[in-house]
């Protein structure tokens, strides 16, 4: 592995990982700045490739630990997993930005404030934040690390595609990823649809 410092994060840590979704290989970045870390999971021989299969996926420890049913942001994990897997070729790139870049203590906050009836984006403001504080300059930086020419995204959000198309990431094709709401975080899909332009039907969004 190539440890020379590309922009504002190095590659310093690099295995393959058996999971329940076949075998990935993981390489981990550090931010020069900060020394917060971020994941690249890898499968396949992704250098100098086009199209390349690709979700760029922020953590969310609530789901991915503690499987809570606020969000779907597990689900997207596992089948962001799954789909790569079953694909050959693909690329996750984890970003450490919790509670869409407020951080978790932060995350749990506007969770109470939801409980008063807050949505996910009055929660936000009312602590003083952004509708969505995430940044995705890791995410092209570790793209041109390793040579990809274009992807396939695996979203919903157009925000995301936008922010990723004006840091020079070419997007070939979105390809949604919908996971099933539940009754504890119906309402998030609702807002995530109508306030934050995320793509999906209004079919969609039924729970039996």
């Amino acid at each position: 592995m190539n440890n020379k410092n590309f922009g504002d994060i190095i590659p310093y840590a690099e295995t393959n990982l058996p999971t329940e979704f076949g075998s990935f290989r993981v390489v981990v970045f550090r931010e020069i700045d900060n020394d917060k870390e971020h994941l690249a999971i890898i499968k396949g021989d992704i250098e100098n490739t086009t199209d390349l299969l690709v979700r760029v996926h922020s953590e969310c420890f609530t789901a991915e630990v503690l499987h809570s049913l606020k969000c779907d942001c597990k689900e997207q994990l596992h089948e962001a997993l799954r789909a790569i897997g079953q694909a050959g070729r693909g690329m996750i790139v984890y970003l450490r930005q919790e509670g869409r870049g407020i951080g978790l203590g932060n995350k749990i906050r506007a969770y109470s404030l939801q409980e008063s009836g807050f949505d996910t984006v009055d929660a936000n403001r009312a602590l003083g934040f952004e509708d969505d504080s995430r940044t995705y300059e890791m995410a092209a930086g570790m793209l041109r690390y390793f040579k990809v020419l274009s992807i396939r995204l695996l979203t919903n959000n157009p925000e995301k595609i936008e922010h990723l198309e004006n840091l020079g990431i070419e997007i070939t094709r979105r390809e949604s990823i919908l996971c099933e709401p539940n009754p504890h975080n119906i309402d998030y899909f609702v807002t995530k649809k109508e306030r934050m332009r995320h793509m999906f039907s209004a079919s969609f969004l039924k729970v039996d």
